[in-house]
């Protein structure tokens, strides 16, 4: 069945416009010299400047946000070395596609055999995309030389890259664009559109909401030019509010960002910074982040970084949790606001945590010692005629409700000391009572 089955649909219809060229395309940098940021990898003596000046190709792998250069620069990569380049979309391709692209591979390596061959270069966009088994298929052939791999990925390819395929691939880490580099980019924009006026202030706009990416700021920037046009005016910051909606800022949910945020919250919480703890939270939540994993991993700081110096901290956090569950979105995120304001302002100690660790550590590592015989209970005749329970001092019985020079640990351990009170907070008078605790305790035995 072909279109001209259906009455009144054109086969043009399905065929994109052979004059229409996005903006992004036309300003699309066709020599290294054009491309915008990046110089840490491609200004002087940088290693991919270096790799373009030299004609050396190897495989890497090209690691960044959306919209800063990855597909170009391997695209001027192959015009540079004059490479049969051959893009794949992890996305849409499989092995089959990637047994197509070596078959390729190999016909222009037995044409370089002969002198008129070229190199090939095999670039795999979203590359984490690709499942272990699909990039193990890579492996050989970028081994052997017979095709230059390059990949772009969005996600850390320490955990999205096999560690085979990691290993034969220098990674490039490219960062977000800046101001000064999309203002550069917008001067280009103005020569490409002639015809469209801006007025002062739309530049700096769109660069805020484009948030570092150069193909959202294009698009942006031709999405108000169309509209100028149809209105037959110039771009203004008005019309820039009007037209445009303001993307979400970097963040993947469960990806690099994502890890990035919730570390960089944490982090913030345990050095007292309560305006960038604020700052972490709102990120994660305008990113789209779950406010209940936020409140779970506030549960977590109170128990880690704050402890028995300020145990209210805990419940504070157990109390934003249940009220978000009762109030759901956005009341209840003030709440974990409050209690992430809370745990930033108190006092911090990590000596539960560090007790809790080592204490963790010594069982795993020791034997299993019996329960010392004072310490058993004895519910039955056998088991007080065995001596279970004997010589037991009730602590309430004791002065200060405490059995001085008493031992609970299993016979032949020593005193581990584990849980180190800090001075700060409630904590500051918990070390005060046990060092107290302590001295009764050395008092009793140099009675014995």
């Amino acid at each position: 069945m072909t279109l001209q089955s259906f009455p009144g649909v054109s086969a043009d219809l399905f065929e994109s416009d052979p004059i229409y060229q996005p903006l992004a395309d036309r300003l699309r940098p066709r020599r290294l010299d054009e491309v915008v940021g990046q110089a840490h990898l491609i200004g002087p003596g940088k290693p991919l400047r270096v790799a373009f000046d030299s004609g050396k190709l190897h495989s890497f792998i090209l690691w960044g946000p959306p919209g800063v250069g990855k597909t170009t620069l391997a695209r001027l990569m192959a015009d540079a070395m004059a490479a049969d380049f051959i893009p794949l979309s992890a996305v849409l391709s499989g092995v089959k596609d990637i047994r197509e692209a070596v078959a390729r591979a190999e016909i222009n390596r037995a044409a370089s055999n002969k002198g008129v061959g070229r190199r090939t270069i095999l670039f795999v966009d979203e590359i984490h995309r690709f499942n272990k088994a699909q990039q193990d298929a890579l492996l050989p052939h970028v081994e052997s030389g017979l095709v230059t791999f390059i990949g772009a990925t969005t996600e850390n390819p320490s955990f999205e890259v096999v560690g085979a395929l990691l290993s034969r691939a220098q990674v490039y880490v490219l960062k977000p664009l800046t101001a000064e580099d999309l203002q550069a980019l917008f001067m280009r924009v103005r020569e490409a559109l002639p015809d469209v006026a801006f007025e002062p202030g739309v530049a700096d706009k769109v660069i805020e909401y484009a948030d570092g990416d150069a193909r959202r700021f294009l698009n942006d920037l031709e999405q108000l030019a169309e509209a100028a046009r149809s209105e037959k005016s110039a771009v203004t910051p008005e019309l820039t509010s009007n037209v445009l909606v303001r993307g979400t800022r970097r963040f993947d949910k469960g990806g690099e960002a994502f890890y990035d945020q919730i570390s960089a919250l944490h982090k913030s919480v345990r050095g007292s910074n309560p305006d960038a703890s604020l700052y972490w939270m709102i990120r994660m939540l305008d990113g789209g982040c779950d406010p209940l994993y936020l409140a779970r991993r506030v549960i977590r700081m109170a128990t880690e970084d704050i402890g028995l110096a300020d145990p209210r901290a805990l419940r504070l956090a157990l109390d934003a949790a249940e009220t978000y569950e009762r109030l759901g979105s956005p009341e209840g995120e003030l709440a974990i606001a409050q209690a992430v304001l809370y745990l930033a302002c108190a006092p911090k100690s990590n000596a539960v945590y560090v007790a809790y660790n080592n204490a963790r550590r010594f069982v795993n590592e020791d034997g299993s010692r019996e329960v010392p015989i004072h310490l058993r209970n004895a519910p039955t005749k056998l088991m007080k005629e065995l001596g279970y329970g004997r010589a037991y001092r009730y602590a309430h019985d004791e002065p200060d409700a405490y059995a001085a020079g008493e031992t609970y640990l299993p016979e032949d351990m020593p005193e581990p000391n584990w849980y180190q009170p800090t001075p700060r907070g409630l904590e500051g008078k918990i070390a005060e009572r046990l060092n107290y605790l302590h001295g009764l305790d050395r008092a009793e035995k140099k009675k014995s």
